[in-house]
């Protein structure tokens, strides 16, 4: 694997933390923020090759944050992480062209599958 530049958007540090250090663990670099406006006033929005973002945080949405990241022109894959279950959260996600969702808490293995088709430029 390379040394792509995975962000990953969580505010919860624990959950944020551990998936950084999954990704490094997976040979790629990992930037960790705990808001969309974090990201966003970084330069690894520019930066990454795909990003991992909670869709519930205080501010702006996961989702928010794509629509942004698309009519900014970023086409970096984006997948979408929640621990709500509404199907309408999933369906909403899917429609502002999330490349993966998946519910908390998910198999680590369950990440790596999406992380690895989204770098490889799957569907």
């Amino acid at each position: 694997m390379s040394a792509a530049l995975i962000s990953v958007i969580d505010d919860d540090e624990s959950m944020r933390l551990g998936i950084a250090g999954l990704v490094r663990s997976l040979g790629f670099g990992a930037s960790a923020h705990a808001s969309e406006e974090d990201f966003l006033a970084s330069d690894d929005h520019r930066n990454a090759r795909c990003i991992i973002t909670d869709i519930q945080m205080t501010g702006l949405s996961g989702i928010d944050l794509k629509r942004r990241l698309t009519a900014d022109g970023c086409d970096a894959p984006v997948i979408m992480i929640t621990a709500r279950s509404e199907d309408a959260l999933r369906d909403e996600a899917r429609a502002c062209g999330a490349f993966c969702f998946l519910r908390k808490p998910f198999k680590d293995s369950d990440l790596i599958v999406c992380l690895e088709r989204a770098l490889a430029g799957g569907t």
